[in-house]
């Protein structure tokens, strides 16, 4: 089993859902199945199995229009905008995970990045502090 998982494409932040979902078929809820069939398919792919006590780095890609001065100014600095990390954070544990309830231990951040992607670290479960 691969103890790093690298995700290339857009992160997205859970939704709040409700039962009118099911057939309202909102484009935020689309972009979301999309998004968890996306992560699932490269976890599979790659291996990879989402641990008790991860690490997790969201990037988020900065816009075209943006000139490439500003990007490189931006590249690796903090998102502070929306989606918020702890949406991110219930995205990937609901897409990666049956139960998230045995998470322990958890390192996340949101940084802006050329493109978009999630790069996710498994630390051993037996992790002591």
């Amino acid at each position: 089993m691969n103890d790093r998982l690298e995700f290339i494409g857009k992160p997205v932040a859970k939704p709040r859902m409700t039962r009118a979902d099911q057939w309202k078929k909102r484009p935020v809820v689309e972009r979301y199945w999309l998004f968890k069939d996306a992560i699932n398919k490269q976890a599979k792919k790659q291996n990879f199995q989402l641990g008790k006590a991860y690490k997790v780095t969201f990037v988020v890609a900065l816009p075209k229009s943006m000139s490439m001065k500003r990007k490189q100014a931006l590249t690796g600095k903090p998102h502070m905008l929306r989606p918020d990390l702890d949406n991110m954070i219930k995205s990937l544990n609901d897409c990666l995970m049956k139960e998230d309830s045995s998470v322990h231990y958890l390192v996340a951040r949101k940084i802006w990045g050329i493109g978009g992607k999630i790069i996710v670290e498994n630390y051993p479960e037996n992790l002591e502090f």
